[in-house]
């Protein structure tokens, strides 16, 4: 080994690892910066706050199944932290660096100094400090692995000096790169033989079973298969709100998103079902309607990497704990094809409460009204969307009218949702767009939500990220309106109305502003040919769609 700087380790071990994008707030590992453009091509992205370069590596990893990488310095680092809930929530495999305090000036009221660390703890799976160069390159080593074994998540290196300046230094290093970390899944445990044909027996002796597909599912590239298990067995198959492009809507056995953002008619069959199998899911809050969607008492068979996750919240009768495509693979391989005939009035059920629901709300899909109803919206975007888009959606109600009212209608559409924070959607789907340049990238958000992180157009603009950013633009953050309704006694005034009301903005003129194409949508007839074209300019140049709607349009609450 030959004496070299932290910064030339660390450009060469990203550049190992396949990392094509670094999305940063300066000032952060400068030296590293120089490194890169001299060795590398991996683009450095300034943006416009820690949350929204925390945001980008995680849609850069979602859409990607590589890590992500973000950078702040150490002023940066508590809102880098809070930018990483979403991905921890989501799991995925992000790798933050910040700077941090100098030992030799700890306690002497240092400039900005500030112990960060602790925020760090709550939302990842590694958590460490740098504060010898020659650590370079194990570090980013166990960086890498943390983020991509097992459930993936978020890691955080904090780096010695407010801006990381310790990067500079010399020691004797080799730029060694693990390969299989660069990637989601390094590894695919075998689950065990008799975890397996516990679970097949269930399922074959279960007259109404349902799947649950999740976001381990979309993890393991495992999605071919949960439909290949549902085809042979006769089994309807639902999804979490991660797991959503797991089956195409329109596949007789897909019955919708289940749990709180979900379908009527997936809440109504995994009610109805005598046994739920869990593929790649939790059984939080959100995917079980705070667990009344099943039951508590159904019976469930749950497959899953992470061994705590198996029977957290419901007893099972048969626990699988390995990677999802090495199970299902050789469940396909077990699965005696007799029992199928028995479910012939199970999948006829399924598709019949499919169709209830289409027809229960076909008149507001199909909606002429002005203003739009974002049903009508939902509708447009599902038969108008390219099939290879990559779909990314925020949270709030957002969340709502997509998780429910929008079809996935190819296998190589993909969707991408916020785990919970308003605003998401916009920066990870430019994140997702760096990802993979050549596949066509649309985010839905509301006004709410993109008025969090609207600076990040110019950063479209100037790096030439070319998403199309649809608004759903009510002058409000209606999905509160429910809320303040009922402690007003259900009477509208002026000050409860400044509570989720804000101003009229036309979005399609800022975006002008801002260097990108802008096209303002009022009537839903305009909905159709404004996506077509948005998607055409998109192949040159960012766009936003700024649709006006409804401001009473409230999505249906899950029963």
């Amino acid at each position: 080994m030959s004496k070299i700087t932290g910064a030339q380790v660390m450009a060469e071990m990203l550049k190992g690892y396949g990392v094509t994008h670094i999305f940063h707030v300066p000032a952060v590992l400068r030296a590293t910066m120089v490194e890169l453009e001299k060795r590398t091509d991996i683009k450095r992205l300034h943006v416009h706050s820690e949350a929204t370069a925390a945001y980008m590596a995680d849609g850069y990893a979602r859409a990607t199944g590589k890590p992500g990488v973000c950078m702040a310095q150490v002023i940066g680092a508590l809102n880098l932290a809070a930018g990483l809930r979403d991905a921890w929530l989501a799991k995925a495999p992000v790798i933050a660096m910040t700077g941090g305090r100098d030992p030799k000036t700890k306690f002497r009221n240092v400039y900005q100094e500030v112990d960060d660390m602790p925020a760090f703890e709550p939302v990842t799976k590694f958590n460490a400090t740098v504060d010898d160069v020659a650590r370079f390159p194990d570090m980013v080593r166990q960086a890498f692995r943390a983020a991509t074994t097992g459930t993936p998540g978020p890691v955080h290196l904090q780096f010695r000096g407010n801006e990381a300046q310790i990067d500079a230094e010399e020691a004797d290093m080799e730029a060694l790169v693990e390969d299989a970390f660069a990637q989601l899944p390094p590894y695919r445990p075998e689950p065990s033989e008799e975890s397996l044909r516990t679970a097949m027996a269930a399922i074959e002796a279960a007259d109404r079973p349902v799947i649950v597909a999740g976001g381990g599912v979309r993890a393991s590239r495992a999605q071919m298969d949960v439909v290949a298990l549902a085809e042979r067995l006769n089994i309807p198959v639902a999804t979490s709100l991660n797991g959503k492009d797991t089956i195409p809507a329109s596949h007789p056995l897909s019955v919708g998103v289940v749990g709180t953002y979900s379908r009527e008619s997936a809440n109504t069959i995994v009610s109805e079902a005598d046994l739920v199998v869990y593929i790649g899911s939790t059984t939080g809050g959100m995917v079980s309607h705070f667990w009344k969607v099943p039951k508590i008492d159904t019976k469930i068979v749950h497959i899953d990497i992470e061994p705590q996750e198996i029977g957290r919240n419901y007893s099972v009768v048969a626990g699988v704990q390995g990677d999802a495509k090495v199970a299902l693979i050789r469940m396909l391989a077990m699965a005696r094809t007799e029992s199928a005939s028995r479910r012939t009035a199970w999948a006829a059920r399924a598709a019949e409460a499919d169709q209830q629901w289409r027809n229960k709300y076909k008149d507001l899909l199909t909606s002429d009204a002005e203003p739009m109803r974002p049903e009508r919206i939902c509708k447009e975007l599902s038969d108008h969307l390219p099939n290879d888009a990559i779909v990314v959606a925020d949270t709030g109600h957002t969340g709502m009218w997509m998780g429910g009212m929008f079809d996935l209608r190819s296998p190589e559409q993909s969707y991408m949702r916020s785990a919970g924070h308003l605003g998401w959607s916009f920066p990870a789907a430019l994140g997702a767009k760096c990802g993979v340049p050549d596949r066509p990238v649309f985010c839905f958000t509301g006004d709410a939500g993109f008025l969090y992180h609207i600076g990040d157009v110019e950063t479209a603009a100037r790096c030439g990220i070319n998403t199309v950013t649809l608004v759903n633009n009510n002058s409000s953050g209606n999905q509160s309106k429910r809320g303040f309704d009922r402690v007003y006694g259900g009477e509208q005034t002026d000050e409860a109305r400044k509570l989720w009301q804000f101003t009229d903005l036309n979005f399609a003129r800022i975006a002008e502003e801002m260097g990108v194409v802008g096209i303002r949508v009022e009537r839903p007839g305009e909905v159709a040919g404004a996506i077509q074209q948005a998607f055409e300019v998109a192949k040159n140049r960012p766009v936003i769609l700024d649709v006006t709607s409804d401001l009473n349009a409230l999505a249906p609450l899950a029963e």
